[in-house]
């Protein structure tokens, strides 16, 4: 009996106690409402800029220009003038061999020319003068002029004891050492030219009537993270693989030879299209269901679903062909809570943001087909 007591006075103060409690006002208990339905959403602008379409492929280079250097004329190495990754100009000299027996046959040329040219200037004159007869002067012309054949011969043969670059570039190979004996069979130098470089994609037929000569072509090698290369496409094929369905395309990089190496790998994309002042947003921004494309745009507080069309798209930008103007804001997370005029709260307030869009411009983008 006195439990009971004890619980009906308990309820009878807390009774009291709620009663004497001023109600809420109308206009309290809507702004909490109001606070509370808010959804919370990240936003980003919509911006004016240049979007590119491109076809991207990987591929490794190599060099345009390769030889192997291989004497003339067999012999004993007797000075070596260049090492590997020596850089060389065409006609510069790499090594040398024992030439000691064709300089002998050289002088011993010179000295029979020598004579025979005395000899025909001697018989020129008297041919002049009826002195000997045209017959005998023919005959001592030839042999003079067999014999500077000879000397001309022996010069050439010496010339050949030097082992010169074929081509410039760089010596990627050397097999010889001095002392060594070279025929003219082996090759002992490799030079290879680093300017330019190519990389040869093998191109999906559906992308024949985009990709011509000359456009520009971007490399991002994996052996350089972060830095780009610009080259340019320098032919195409314009024969169709049966087996493949690909053709071969020719992208060529020129004065970057101290950066690229020949067999570097990396991802080349050819820019085939170029849109300036369009509208980009994030692509995050974007929502797309059974083929058509949305995006939630912020007004006066609250979301707006508007459907858009969709353009070029890049890393991380998406060109937006119709739908929307580059001074409004879009929402980029979030959007799966929302519905038109649902009011939301925006957590990451652009600079500048007071309710409303705000305009800007952004740099140039670089992207694929939506």
């Amino acid at each position: 009996m006195n439990r009971l007591m004890v619980l009906l006075g308990a309820a009878s103060l807390t009774l009291l106690t709620a009663c004497g409690q001023a109600p809420e006002s109308d206009d309290a208990l809507a702004e909490e409402q109001e606070t509370v339905e808010q959804i919370p959403v990240e936003v980003g602008q919509a911006r004016l800029g240049s979007v590119s379409a491109f076809y991207s492929a990987t591929a490794s280079l190599e060099a345009d220009g390769r030889a192997q250097v291989v004497p003339r004329l067999g012999g004993q190495v007797t000075e070596l003038l260049v090492e590997e990754g020596d850089a060389v100009e065409i006609g510069q000299v790499l090594a040398r061999l024992d030439a000691e027996r064709l300089r002998l046959e050289l002088a011993q040329a010179e000295a029979n020319m020598r004579r025979l040219q005395q000899d025909f200037d001697r018989h020129r004159e008297m041919h002049e003068r009826d002195m000997i007869s045209t017959e005998a002067f023919d005959r001592l012309k030839f042999e003079f002029e067999a014999q500077t054949a000879q000397y001309e011969l022996a010069q050439l043969e010496l010339s050949y004891s030097d082992i010169r670059a074929p081509i410039s570039g760089v010596i990627s190979m050397r097999d010889l050492r001095v002392g060594n004996q070279v025929n003219t069979a082996d090759p002992v130098f490799e030079i290879t030219a680093l300017d330019p470089l190519e990389a040869v994609l093998d191109v999906p037929e559906r992308e024949l009537s985009r990709l011509k000569p000359g456009q520009p072509a971007v490399l991002h090698a994996d052996a350089l993270p972060g830095e780009e290369f610009v080259g340019e496409v320098a032919r195409i094929s314009p024969v169709i693989d049966p087996d493949s369905g690909t053709f071969r395309v020719t992208v060529e990089l020129s004065g970057e030879q101290d950066r690229l190496r020949p067999g570097m790998f990396g991802r080349f994309s050819i820019i085939y299209d170029t849109r300036d002042d369009v509208v980009l947003v994030p692509v995050d921004a974007v929502l797309s269901e059974d083929g058509r494309s949305a995006v939630f745009v912020i007004a006066n507080g609250q979301a707006e679903r508007r459907l858009v069309v969709p353009g070029y798209r890049n890393n991380g930008h998406l060109e937006i062909v119709e739908g929307l103007a580059a001074d409004e804001l879009v929402v980029t997370t979030g959007q799966a809570s929302l519905r038109s005029g649902s009011p939301v709260l925006v957590l990451n307030e652009p600079i500048g943001y007071d309710g409303a869009a705000t305009v800007a411009t952004t740099e140039v983008a670089i992207g694929d087909d939506a």
